[in-house]
């Protein structure tokens, strides 16, 4: 994708539109699923099986996790698809959005870490295909599984925060202009 494009498509109001859209999926899915998961599975959630590295240590959450919970982690996953569709649309409306607001090296900056929040997600969708084949396959996953969703997940939450952090300069910036302008 052009960056240049982001500047003008899409247009401010249909840009706000899927922003919200974004917003709302991320608000029910983390409400209706995530919440209730994360208070069920007190001793290992998602984010270490996210962040288990090794064979030995899927297979010891496995094992706290028994077969219902390898069953409700899995329907988990697969609201996350929607999930990053989501946040996808929320994180970066939001980058998009301040972006235009501002001028210069800032907004050439916005622009390109906008399309970071494609590519955290992208990363999610490999990480969440690696975590199902371990819970389709408890017993005969490779070893190279674990450590693969674990990179994912690494780069996906580094590209993340890198977005949330450009979105807070941005808007204390923009913040910053107008006061400045009174």
């Amino acid at each position: 994708m052009n960056i240049n494009k982001l500047k003008e498509w899409p247009n401010t109001k249909l840009l706000l539109v899927l922003t919200v859209i974004g917003f709302v999926i991320f608000i029910l899915i983390n409400q209706f699923v995530f919440v209730p998961l994360s208070a069920t599975y007190t001793s290992y959630g998602i984010l270490e099986f996210e962040f288990a590295w090794t064979r030995g240590r899927v297979i010891s959450i496995f094992t706290m996790w028994g077969q219902q919970g390898m069953h409700d982690q899995k329907l988990g996953i697969y609201w996350d698809f929607l999930y990053i569709i989501g946040y996808i649309f929320f994180i970066m409306g939001c980058i998009i959005l301040i972006t235009r607001q501002l001028e210069g090296k800032i907004e050439n900056i916005g622009y390109k870490i906008s399309l970071l929040i494609v590519l955290a997600g992208i990363f999610d969708v490999i990480e969440n295909i690696n975590l199902l084949i371990m819970l389709e396959n408890p017993t005969t996953f490779s070893s190279i599984v674990p450590t693969l969703a674990s990179i994912c997940s690494s780069i996906k939450f580094t590209l993340l925060i890198i977005g949330i952090v450009y979105f807070v300069i941005a808007l204390l910036m923009f913040i910053y202009t107008i006061l400045k302008k009174k």
